[in-house]
């Protein structure tokens, strides 16, 4: 529901709030005027200014679940056989991921705790190769993926550490891939439109590197930890997540 703004009721109060904090008297006359603040509302934010950081961040959060909700059903569809996990889980993570990322390493092992402690979880994994040389070991990773081998690969990738293109072939090779078929999927236009949807996905929930997380409405840019990422996962699942 919306106002003659255009605004949501919630969105409305907020961004009154925080203008009149901000611009302070020019600010709280200009929304007065337009009868979109009152000074009673304008005194209490004057007494109270570290409510600025929550108004500013409350209206991030509704922007940011805003955007999700753009691409949500999509975003929770995976490449066939990107996943980490039970590929039939019902608790769902998504993670944005560059094997030259030292982050990513990093959430790699965190990855691997959470789904060994829980058999009901599910990670899709998006490719998104951001840094110098990461694309031919994302291409690998998609290939891998199409022969359902994309956890043996993107394991053995992270544990090697190696992202040059011997690393990339050895990793395909130890994660039991046919290479013949595995080269010609890895340059598919199949695997060129997933890169780019990818790019388009996080571009979209405004992520700026990897790793970066989904899970519910949350979002979770950065190496958040993986005590954040069980605590997220569980909200999550009991419908009770709210976008941070």
């Amino acid at each position: 529901m919306t106002d003659n703004t255009g605004l949501s009721p919630m969105r409305h109060s907020l961004l009154t709030a925080l203008l009149a904090l901000t611009f302070g008297f020019l600010g709280a006359a200009i929304w007065s005027y337009a009868g979109l603040a009152d000074n009673r509302t304008r005194a209490y934010l004057l007494e109270n200014p570290s409510i600025l950081q929550d108004v500013a961040q409350a209206l991030a959060a509704e922007d940011a679940r805003d955007r999700l909700a753009s691409v949500k059903e999509d975003l929770y569809t995976p490449f066939p056989g990107a996943v980490m996990g039970n590929p039939e889980g019902s608790k769902l993570l998504v993670e944005f991921t560059d094997y030259n990322c030292p982050y990513c390493a990093g959430s790699f092992e965190d990855i691997q705790r959470l789904v060994a402690e829980d058999p009901d979880l599910k990670v899709i994994m998006r490719e998104w190769p951001i840094f110098e040389g990461s694309e031919v070991a994302a291409r690998m990773a998609l290939a891998a993926a199409k022969q359902g081998r994309y956890q043996a690969f993107h394991s053995a990738l992270f544990e090697r550490g190696d992202t040059s293109s011997e690393g990339v072939e050895a990793a395909a090779l130890a994660a039991g891939l046919n290479m013949e078929q595995a080269r010609t999927d890895a340059i598919s236009e199949e695997v060129s439109v997933e890169l780019v949807r990818n790019l388009t996905y996080a571009q979209s929930l405004g992520f700026t590197g990897t790793p970066a997380f989904v899970t519910g409405d949350i979002l979770m840019p950065g190496a958040v930890g993986v005590e954040r990422l069980r605590e997220a996962i569980a909200e999550a699942a009991s419908g009770s997540g709210a976008t941070s």
